[in-house]
This record gives structure tokens, C-alpha cells and sequence, in this order.
């Protein structure tokens, strides 16, 4: 499925897509971690903002996971012997 950038999302549809619950998503929003505008009382989020976050979310994971297995292998504690096991 091919969206606009412009697409507007409900907290709901934004939480499902990044794979959280409802309120996580909502406590991005407030905190400021991701930028919403409201449509009434609703809080809607830009595709284009969900697609930057996720960017940025998926760096830091990988970022965080490297320097663990840096951490680990340093320690002599990775064993890669045991692949495809």
C-alpha cells in the first residue's frame, strides 16, 4: 500500500503501524517525541512523521544491539560456533 506523505493517522492507526500500544504512542505525542496536530479533541499524526520516527527508532535499536554484541564479544563471551544449530 502506497500512502501520501500528508496522510494523517488516529493515535490508533499510528500505534498499530509502529507496532505499540495506544497509550505508549500517546505518551510520544505528549512528551514531544513525535509531532501531532488535533483535529477537534482528536490527535492525528502525519505519515511523514511516523515513517521519520520509525527511521530514527530502527537506528537506535540497531546502534544499541552493535554495541552490545561489541560489548559481549569484547567480554570473549560470543561464542559463533553454534550458528545454524
Amino acid at each position: 500500500v502506497v500512502l501520501p506523505e500528508n496522510e494523517t493517522f488516529t493515535t490508533q492507526a499510528a500505534a498499530n503501524y509502529l507496532g505499540m500500544s495506544r497509550q505508549f504512542l500517546v505518551n510520544l505525542l505528549e512528551s514531544g517525541d513525535l509531532p501531532f496536530h488535533k483535529v477537534g479533541s482528536h490527535r492525528r499524526i502525519a505519515f511523514k512523521d511516523l515513517l521519520s520516527y520509525e527511521k530514527q527508532r530502527d537506528s537506535n535499536r540497531r546502534k544499541s544491539l552493535d554495541a552490545l554484541f561489541d560489548r559481549i564479544d569484547e567480554e570473549g563471551k560470543y561464542d559463533g560456533s553454534h550458528k545454524g544449530e
